[in-house]
């Protein structure tokens, strides 16, 4: 294997549809390297790579190709999940082979899997020899790896192979040494989509004065949506005034029967999917972002409304509180509990002095370790460092 200094040749094995993921790649592909992506599903690609091969696993060939990830409908996204779960592994070998072809045929210097289902797997049952870097996506150690015991011998044995670890969030370190990560093996911790564009991601001239909140996780297996819409019509009995926007939940069947059998549709907006950048806009039209997760790492929308100068109420999760300390720059809340929800944002919204000081507090936050250009350099260096 030779190895340039100034450029690489790199392989992603990653679902590039996905726009955390293409976030990353493009600052590599517009720097020099040569890259290629071994992608899960069919996708379009907004920047020139040198090559694109289609290796599905889980099932993920019979998904719609210009599907983003989070737009499914409720139900579908928790059968989905439950499916993958119990047989998406025993996809792995096979699509680990056509995987292992296109590594023989590109011969890169550096391999990186975003995520460990299914794509870290897949990298790691193909693995041979090539340094391999493994992201840890949020949910990947406390929702999928124990949630067969498939799932949990696969996410064992992608730690073990593993070269090296890049994780959204402290606690993830911890977590993959405990699933087989070994101590001695280098670790980055970044943003998953390497952090915030602030040409893009930037607060609005004057502080949003109307009681204007976003919810833009969309539908997701870990996000407790039932628990977000039934805290609405709590905060419309105190604060009859303010309104809600869910991003990627415009034609919804789940989310329009909750605005009627709640009777809120009068206070909330339900969006289309929009390019990632254009969600700058909504997020400077909001006071407060919320994410009502009960597994997550790093919220790549949580950051970004937080940089457009929303204030952050969010699930109380380990990961989330590397982030947000509560009553000083945000709130916590119980995602399972429409009341406890309901409470942050009511006291997010009657406390403007709190609002203020948060804002503050926030950008330095944002400014210090969320990014983009920064935490880009870094991994720039994590490359390198694992390659030598």
């Amino acid at each position: 294997m030779t190895y340039n200094s100034s450029a690489m040749k790199i392989l992603y094995v990653v679902d590039a549809r996905s726009p955390i993921a293409t976030n990353w790649i493009r600052h590599f592909a517009k720097h020099g390297n040569e890259i290629h992506i071994a992608s899960t599903f069919q996708c379009e690609l907004d920047f020139p790579i040198k090559s694109l091969e289609l290796t599905p696993v889980a099932f993920s060939s019979v998904k719609k190709s210009s599907q983003r990830p989070g737009t499914a409908s409720a139900r579908t996204v928790g059968l989905r999940t439950a499916i993958r779960h119990w047989f998406g592994p025993l996809t792995v070998r096979r699509a680990s082979q056509r995987l292992r072809g296109f590594i023989e045929q590109v011969q890169p210097d550096l391999i990186h899997a975003m995520r460990i289902p299914y794509e870290g797997m897949l990298a790691a049952d193909a693995y041979t020899g090539i340094p391999l870097i493994v992201s840890i996506w949020g949910n990947d150690f406390t929702l999928h790896a124990p949630s067969t015991s498939m799932m949990s011998h696969y996410t064992r044995w992608t730690m073990q192979v593993a070269d090296a670890l890049h994780a959204d969030c402290e606690r993830d370190v911890r977590l993959a040494h405990e699933w087989g990560l070994s101590a001695d093996k280098p670790s980055l911790v970044a943003p998953g989509n390497g952090g915030i564009r602030s040409d893009v991601f930037y607060p609005a001239e004057k502080p949003i004065e109307e009681p204007i909140i976003i919810n833009p996780r969309g539908f997701r297996s870990y996000v407790r949506n039932d628990s977000f819409f039934k805290a609405i019509p709590l905060v419309l009995a105190k604060h009859p005034q303010a309104k809600f926007i869910c991003a990627l939940m415009k034609g919804d069947a789940q989310a329009e029967q909750w605005l009627r059998e709640l009777n809120i549709a009068h206070a909330v907006e339900l969006l289309a999917p929009l390019p990632h950048f254009e969600m700058a806009d909504v997020f400077r039209r909001a006071q407060i972002v919320i994410s009502p997760s009960i597994h997550d790492g790093t919220p790549n929308t949580l950051l970004e409304g937080i940089a457009c100068g929303c204030f952050p109420v969010a699930g109380d999760l380990e990961s989330i509180r590397e982030w947000i300390t509560p009553s000083e720059n945000g709130l916590l809340f119980d995602s399972t509990n429409p009341q406890s929800i309901a409470d942050s944002i009511v006291t997010a919204i009657e406390n403007k002095n709190l609002r203020n000081e948060a804002a503050g507090l926030n950008q330095a936050i944002i400014s210090a370790r969320a990014e983009y250009k920064q935490n880009m350099q870094r991994a720039e260096e994590f490359y390198e460092e694992v390659v030598r």
